[in-house]
């Protein structure tokens, strides 16, 4: 690796241990969740969340990537954090607002007529969330990757603490004793609403953290940065409201489109259930989804901050290669090993487990979409970001609405798969045309392909036991080996000339 490739793999570590760790110990409450609650309960969490996702971009609209490109454009970066920061806080205000207002009409819609509180608590964790976007983002330009760490740490920290007590610890204190002080603060009848209360509590104090360095900052604002910030952001809000159409407006439309089987008494528990099933085993893709989540926090200033240099463009080509690498290797280690990675969710839940390795697939897509988009963030054409996740949302919202009233959530997954291929597939042919970048091809695809042999191989000998295992630790190991001595290989012919 160069020494650039070193750095970005360095803060990929640290962030990652901040992301991919700290999310990973979050993502361990699934298990939790699965075996506590029915797949019907488990189904309005993963709704809720869903529509948490397209709340937060829509109110943050782009700012935060605005934020990065002109703060290293601008002679003083404080003036561009105040200014992105000042109308997140008059925007969330009147969110909240408007949402605290028509919280019974908004649960009326969505469902959950006897839950208004879910309405206001989703609020109130998008809405504090918003507010800290900045000054993470802040961090990460600063390269303050271990205090960046260390308030991401502290948030899951609480989440994962305030869940244990309440879903856990205050259901056993009331089991030995009734009559415990427990009552004073709980009640079992509030259920899945803890797991809502747990975050915004995170949430909050995660803000207060930040409540120092906002002292420490002279206010000043600007209308031409402001402009220029909202310019340059406007396309991203676009682009990120179609990504998460992509990403999580699947489980929305389960709950309209699946068809409900003859006989079933209670539709709205059947439609939750598939839902869960849905979402549980969504999250069994998590560890190539967190690791594209640290990649991404550490390649947005890398890109920004690198394109400067003569080599740029190679650099790009060489991260774009070990970031397939990686993915593939992740995608490989759970498919592998599936069944055990399937005990990370309880068993009523399997039946969803062949969606797994279609979603692990499409979130590599994702991924290669995020390093691919290096060309129209750093040549100012971010309306192509828009049109590419525009074309995404087309291609999800078209077969989600074909595939779900025919074979339900299975249909979810394909519709996931064929809307990242496709974004990747689109972003690659437009970047050659504005800022063409070599990629190593023939590599990429022989290893896709060695994956894809490695995989089906373990799929078509079947073996019991502890020689299945065997067999695919041994398939495992030598995809690693032949990666390995082929990059090594490259590294040297490169070197010599």
């Amino acid at each position: 690796m160069t020494s650039q490739i070193k750095k970005l793999a360095g803060q990929t570590v640290v962030y990652g241990f901040s992301s991919i760790i700290g999310r990973f110990l979050n993502y361990l409450l699934v298990p939790l969740y699965t075996n506590l609650f029915l797949t019907s309960q488990y189904g309005i969490v993963t709704d809720l969340y869903a529509y948490a996702g397209f709340l937060f971009v829509l109110l943050t609209y782009g700012m935060e990537t605005a934020y990065f490109r002109f703060s290293e454009k601008h002679q003083n970066p404080e003036k561009v954090f105040t200014t992105a920061i000042s109308p997140l806080l008059i925007t969330t205000s009147v969110f909240l607002s408007i949402i605290i207002l028509f919280a019974q009409p908004i649960a009326d819609i969505l469902r959950y007529p006897n839950h208004k509180e879910y309405v206001i608590w989703f609020a109130l964790i998008i809405s504090l969330d918003v507010l800290t976007t900045i000054p993470f983002a802040k961090l990460r330009r600063e390269n303050k990757a271990v205090k960046f760490a260390v308030f991401k740490f502290i948030n899951i920290g609480l989440n994962i603490g305030f869940n244990l007590f309440f879903l856990l610890l205050c259901p056993y204190l009331l089991k030995q004793n009734p009559d415990s002080f427990v009552n004073i603060f709980y009640s079992e009848n509030i259920g899945i609403g803890y797991i809502f209360i747990s975050n915004l509590i995170a949430s909050a104090v995660t803000l207060l953290l930040f409540i120092p360095d906002f002292f420490k900052i002279k206010y000043t604002f600007s209308k031409t940065v402001l402009k220029q910030l909202l310019i340059y952001g406007s396309p991203l809000l676009f682009a990120g409201l179609a990504g998460m159409i992509n990403e999580v407006i699947d489980r929305i439309l389960l709950k309209y489109l699946i068809v409900v089987p003859e006989g079933i008494s209670n539709v709205n528990t059947y439609i939750f259930s598939q839902i869960g099933i849905y979402g549980a085993n969504y999250k069994l893709s998590i560890l190539i989804t967190l690791f594209i989540q640290a990649f991404r926090y550490a390649a947005e200033p890398f890109f920004f901050s690198h394109a400067k240099h003569k080599n740029a463009k190679e650099t790009y080509a060489e991260v774009m290669n070990y970031f397939i690498i990686f993915g593939l290797v992740i995608f490989l280690g759970i498919m592998l090993y599936i069944d055990i990675a399937k005990y990370f969710i309880n068993e009523n839940y399997w039946s969803g487990l062949k969606i797994v390795p279609i979603l692990l697939a499409a979130n590599l897509f994702l991924g290669i979409v995020y390093n691919l988009s290096v060309w129209y963030k750093l040549t100012d054409k971010t309306k192509y970001g828009a049109y590419i996740a525009g074309i995404g949302a087309f291609i999800t919202i078209l077969l989600n609405f074909i595939l779900i009233p025919k074979i339900g959530y299975m249909g979810s997954a394909w519709a996931t798969f064929f809307c990242y291929f496709t974004m990747m597939t689109v972003s690659y042919f437009w970047g050659r045309k504005y800022y063409k970048i070599h990629y190593p091809l023939k590599k990429i695809f022989f290893y896709t392909i060695f994956t894809l042999f490695v995989f089906f191989l373990s799929r078509f000998i079947v073996l019991s036991g502890f020689k299945m295992y065997l067999f695919r630790t041994f398939l495992f190991l030598s995809f690693l080996f032949f990666v390995s001595l082929k990059e090594k290989l490259f590294y040297l012919r490169k070197k010599r000339k």
